[in-house]
């Protein structure tokens, strides 16, 4: 998967990671879109919209495209979330410029 861009959905990624080998989805939250459950994300990416103090966890298909998103107080927040999901994670962030 190649990097993620430097915006996903109007926002600033502030981190990202593909989700890969390294990674095992836990299956202890369920992701809805439009009334159907989602599988595991290719990618997540902890982002962050102009003005705004809180930051967003996007579960991400393999081009970036955020199918998936949760608020977060912190980034710290969201990247403990973003464990819980996928065990793994905490350890692959790529943190943008």
């Amino acid at each position: 998967m190649k990097p993620a861009p430097l915006q996903i959905g109007g926002a600033r990624v502030v981190a990202y990671t593909a989700i890969d080998h390294r990674h095992r989805a836990t299956g202890r939250t369920k992701q809805i879109v439009e009334g159907k459950e989602v599988g595991p994300a290719a990618g997540l990416a902890i982002c962050q919209y102009a003005n705004d103090t809180a930051f967003y966890l996007f579960g991400c298909d393999a081009n970036w495209i955020s199918v998936t998103d949760a608020w977060h107080r912190s980034i710290e927040d969201a990247r403990d979330q973003a464990e819980f999901e996928y065990v793994g994670s905490s350890h692959t962030w790529v943190y943008a410029g």
